[in-house]
């Protein structure tokens, strides 16, 4: 829940060979070969994260998984590909160090980059902050979201970090495999939103740099302050369209979250929480929009889109090579998300 990570003794399943990672950095990192300390953060359902320490330097490592991936899933030299392109821009983003594909020397492909001084919140509520602090945080959210699709692919070296176009079309029929290849038991609402959703996209097809996983957990705060310092966790990111990531970042406002505490049920005035349509509101302010269309097709599409992702997770648990223990936590919430989304659907008069 609060801003302070959890780091541990690297967990059993997850070793690698830290010699043959030390020299591998040490043309980027002198010092490495001479004396890398490797701990494990806690968390990160889809790609192990570590802390590497080299002396009195300390960075941050991201790497695939151990054992059989799914297609197209734990990319993490995307990660590091988009991050390295956005420095510099209006996105914080930690600063690359270097990025292995060769996967003969720990095993799976990975990346170091810089360890970023901050806080990470998993608490929508943001329990710990002051009610003006939490306001900031939540507006910063959508300030820095409107600051990443502003940006121009092409003049960042990413115009060819996507296919242009069709993005939900193509977005859908890849979750909808990829739940498929996952699948552990019948889900009725999911097979609904399968075929709801391809007969219901919107017209509008624009195109920009999309994270993908944008919500607050993913985001680092200033030490001491309620801004953003840097933007995490890019695996997902692609080129494709803005709405979707403003539709996940709202998702939280009918879902109970990946942690229980979504902010559906949440007294939001009195915490100091903008509701959904300020956050949206704010949003078209920033990128001057004068409204969105068909909202609730983003918000359905998001929760699906999460259910089969989750699921993912749920069974690289049970098949005991998910990132956390935490895993087998998830065993319902596929079920839940796609019947809630499911539900927004016949709410709104589209079933």
């Amino acid at each position: 829940m609060s801003g302070t990570a959890v780091i541990t003794a690297v967990r059993p399943g997850h070793e690698f060979d830290e010699a043959a990672l030390a020299r591998f950095l040490e043309p980027h990192l002198p010092g490495a070969a001479a004396g890398l300390e490797v701990r494990q953060f806690e968390g990160g359902q889809s790609n192990p994260t570590f802390e590497l320490t080299v002396g009195d330097r300390t960075f941050v490592m991201r790497k695939q998984p151990p054992g059989e991936l799914l297609p197209s899933a734990h990319q993490v030299d995307r990660e590091y590909r988009v991050m390295a392109a956005l420095e510099g821009t209006g996105v914080p983003v930690p600063k690359m160090i270097a990025c292995c594909e060769d996967t003969s020397v720990i095993g799976t492909k990975f990346y170091v980059m810089e360890k970023v001084a901050g806080r990470v919140f998993s608490d929508l509520l943001l329990s710990e902050l002051a009610r003006e602090d939490r306001r900031a945080v939540y507006l910063d959210l959508i300030r820095v979201l409107a600051e990443l699709h502003k940006v121009d692919p092409g003049s960042v070296g990413l115009a060819e970090f996507g296919r242009p176009g069709n993005y939900y079309s193509r977005q859908i029929s890849r979750w909808s495999r990829q739940y498929e290849a996952s699948k552990t038991e019948d889900l009725p609402a999911m097979d609904k939103l399968i075929a709801w959703l391809p007969e219901r996209i919107p017209e509008s097809d624009e195109t920009c740099v999309v994270h993908g996983d944008y919500r607050l957990g993913n985001v680092m705060l200033h030490p001491t302050e309620p801004r953003i310092v840097a933007v995490l966790d890019w695996e997902l990111s692609t080129l494709g369209h803005p709405l979707a990531d403003l539709g996940y970042l709202c998702m939280d406002y009918h879902s109970p979250g990946y942690d229980g505490q979504g902010l559906g049920n949440a007294d939001l005035a009195q915490l100091g929480i903008p509701d959904e349509a300020e956050m949206v509101r704010h949003y078209c302010d920033l990128t001057g929009r004068d409204g969105i269309e068909n909202w609730t097709f983003y918000v359905v599409y998001n929760l699906f889109r999460s259910a089969a992702i989750i699921q993912g997770v749920y069974k690289r648990g049970l098949d005991g090579n998910a990132s956390s223990e935490q895993a087998l936590g998830y065993k319902d919430v596929c079920r839940l998300r796609s019947e809630l989304a499911w539900k927004l659907v016949e709410d709104s008069g589209l079933a």
